[in-house]
């Protein structure tokens, strides 16, 4: 017969307290307090207050022998602070000992739980007595009345099946009072001069206390103070997003933040056991941290994952003992530890030459390791990180890769995209998707714009136009703004062509069929060089300076053909032959486009020609590579064909564009003169990849033909369209746009 309530729970905790099957073997501190047993010796000599079992069971005899015997037993306690609000929270959480202890699904793996350790009762609750104690004010309402309850010590007898009935009875009443929102009300009661008050879930803390029937382990959760108890259910990928966020304001170094976000969440960022290794890598603290590494052995999936996971640990001890100018332990810690995971041999060989350098300084250099601290232990992390499953411990930066994969998809649907290489984070705004677009248009002449030419430097563009003004922009190419800075006018019958010389000092333009002259304008003085007006039967419809910059070609189609000066003057001529279009090499090989559907190359030195092409429709203008190997024909009621000059053979038709008889101007552009450019009638502009027929983009915006695109010699992702609807556009990507937003506002301001 059991005479007392300690005869019949003594034997239960000393089986609870000696066996080392519940997981206490190596336990941590924090470990041990989740499995505390309960010691209801009354006669107990301890200087923590305590609050025995049957107490727990009986809210009188807890207020009662509280205040009556403040030292006995401390519980200390680990628990998950449930979000749910059922009343079947109970069923869910009441757990045995070792379920508590050892199995993580209950704290850290819950990653709707926010795991939280405490001392239930202190020192000075002792002496100050319960009501300074809000443990015991948060666990139960007391009420003075109760003061005159008996003590624990006083009873002769207690029946286990009583107690049990109790025990069940009391957390149910309790649970349901908390999840169902029954906590509205205050009862205040005065005990040693302090208000005991109730909490309505607005209180510094509050406490729910699980029982575990099986081993009599009481466990309690508790929010910090002000904090927010989260009501809502989150999907498991809304959890996800959270861990991620909470992942990069951490790194972000915002802990107060991630504190928060994890109190009202609910969710954790790691495992505790991941969590507890990190901070033991960071704190270089390397013994600690391969024990704790066993601890996460049966989470690696790779069959030599934890081998490797060693070897880097070991390496990073290594490097830092050779900083600290400790040989002797480097060496020790190559043989004995390194050398003796018998792994990565040949990296093994190789880190013995690390000890023979003269200085720190020589070794991190070789080794490229950036040296004992933060840096390179982060590094060290993140190369561990990747053995472990991301329910364990997130993979490093995860926000910002998903991010980056995120932009290069964008670019790669983009895939008129020109700018070359890959994009990253810093030259997008995750505002808005990245795609790119015209972001300026230039609308100050007054009728169709018939050319369009950036300098060969890049630093200007000139614009042609029917109403007879050839305009010139300076390029800003930080934001890739157009500002108008001269108009040259005196152009009777409009400018159809422009050509700049090899310097970016002098321009050429030349008008239509029946223009007899045409003008050199010198951009730098702002004044016209020279005209030239050779015959009244001339028609100088097109020219192409000279690799010198001092000399000219030029022609119409009429059948004139002049080698001239910089001054205008004649140096030789060629008869007979009508010219649509004219361009020269950077070798000095003149190629020129006539009336024969052909391209020809012509030397003046001796009268000879060549011809290259031949077409079965009119050519209305070309351009060639800055190699000189391909060219790119913009052929009447056909479209655009690229040809290979040297192999004389056609090698892509592109389709898409409108080209009827209207002259139309294509382009090569982007990095390395990979896409195609070109206008077309149907008031677009078509992009093509130079190795695909078919157009990658088709860009909108003009509202008649388009007649000439010219793409940025230095700046691959800027090109320029001039347009019958008498603007000029300019195009690339929304980023520049905002930089000319945002130097328009700093401008006007």
């Amino acid at each position: 017969m059991i005479s007392s309530i300690h005869d019949f729970f003594i034997p239960i905790l000393a089986s609870s307290s000696d066996s080392d099957d519940g997981g206490g073997r190596g336990e941590s501190p924090p470990a041990k307090r989740a499995r505390t047993s309960l010691i209801l010796d009354g006669q107990s000599t301890s200087s923590s207050s305590s609050i025995t079992l049957a107490q727990f069971f009986d809210p009188h005899l807890s207020m009662h022998t509280h205040n009556s015997n403040p030292n006995s037993t401390t519980i200390n306690s680990t628990s998950s602070s449930t979000t749910s609000t059922s009343p079947n929270i109970a069923s869910s959480t009441i757990a045995s000992s070792s379920t508590n202890t050892n199995n993580s699904s209950m704290t850290a793996n819950d990653s709707s739980s926010i795991v939280t350790s405490f001392p239930l009762a202190t020192e000075q609750s002792a002496s100050n007595g319960a009501a300074n104690n809000p443990v015991v004010e948060n666990i139960e309402q007391i009420d003075n009345s109760s003061s005159n309850a008996p003590s624990s010590s006083s009873l002769p007898f207690c029946d286990p099946e009583r107690l049990k009935q109790t025990h069940k009875h009391n957390c149910e009443r309790h649970l349901n009072h908390h999840c169902n929102g029954v906590t509205n009300t205050t009862q205040s009661s005065k005990n040693n001069g302090h208000d005991e008050t109730g909490f309505n879930g607005t209180t510094s803390e509050k406490i729910t206390r699980l029982i575990s029937t099986s081993t009599q382990t009481v466990s309690v959760s508790s929010s910090l103070s002000n904090s927010i108890t989260c009501t809502k259910t989150f999907t498991n990928s809304q959890k996800e997003i959270l861990r991620l966020i909470g992942q990069h304001l951490q790194s972000a170094g915002l802990n107060k933040t991630v504190e928060t976000l994890i109190q009202e969440s609910g969710c954790i960022l790691e495992h505790e056991h991941a969590s507890h290794f990190r901070e033991l890598i960071m704190s270089a603290k390397w013994s600690e941290s391969m024990i704790a590494l066993e601890k996460l052995k049966t989470y690696i999936e790779e069959h030599d994952g934890i081998l490797q996971m060693k070897y880097l640990i070991l390496e990073q001890k290594y490097f830092e003992l050779i900083e600290d100018s400790q040989p002797m332990e480097a060496l020790h810690c190559l043989r004995h530890e390194i050398q003796e995971l018998r792994i990565r041999t040949e990296r093994t060989h190789e880190l013995t030459k690390y000890l023979m350098f003269s200085s720190p300084k020589e070794m991190r250099s070789s080794a490229n390791w950036s040296g004992k601290g933060f840096v390179s232990r982060q590094k060290l992390m993140e190369k561990l990180q990747k053995f472990l499953p991301p329910d364990v411990m997130l993979p490093p930066k995860r926000l910002e890769s998903l991010l980056t994969q995120a932009v290069e998809l964008q670019q790669e649907r983009c895939t008129y995209h020109v700018k070359p290489g890959k994009l990253t984070l810093d030259d997008v705004t995750l505002l808005k998707d990245h795609v790119c677009t015209n972001i300026q248009i230039l609308n100050e002449h007054a009728d169709e714009v018939w050319f369009c030419k950036f300098s060969p430097d890049g630093t200007k563009l000139a614009t042609g136009s029917k109403d007879g003004y050839l305009h010139i922009y300076d390029v800003d190419l930080q934001t890739y703004k157009m500002k108008l800075r001269k108009q040259f006018d005196g152009h009777s019958f409009g400018i159809g062509c422009i050509a700049w010389c090899p310097f970016s000092r002098y321009v050429i333009a030349c008008g239509t069929d029946e223009c007899t002259e045409l003008w050199i304008w010198d951009v730098e003085r702002e004044e016209q060089r020279s005209r030239m007006n050779h015959t009244s039967d001339d028609s100088l419809t097109c020219a192409a300076w000279l690799p010198c910059g001092q000399r000219f070609v030029c022609g119409g189609s009429r059948g004139q053909f002049y080698y001239c000066d910089i001054e205008g003057n004649v140096i030789d001529s060629w008869e007979g032959v009508r010219l649509q279009c004219l361009h020269v090499t950077t070798d000095g090989v003149i190629l020129a486009a006539d009336a024969q559907k052909r391209i020809s190359s012509y030397k003046f030195d001796t009268l000879t020609d060549q011809q290259l092409i031949h077409e079965d429709h009119p050519i209305m203008s070309f351009a060639v590579s800055k190699d000189g190997r391909l060219a790119l024909l913009n052929i009447a009621t056909q479209g655009v064909h690229l040809w290979d000059l040297e192999d004389k053979v056609l090698v892509r038709k592109y389709q898409g564009v409108t080209q009827g008889h209207y002259v139309n101007h294509a382009t090569f552009g982007g990095p390395n003169e990979e896409f195609v450019a070109s206008g077309s009638e149907d008031s677009k502009v078509y992009l093509w990849h130079r190795r695909q027929e078919r157009p990658i983009m088709i860009f909108s915006g003009h509202t008649r033909t388009v007649n000439c695109v010219s793409w940025h010699p230095t700046l691959p992702l800027l090109f320029a369209s001039a347009s019958d609807d008498a603007t000029v556009r300019i195009w690339s990507t929304p980023e520049h746009q905002q930089k000319i937003e945002s130097s328009s506002g700093s401008e006007s301001s």
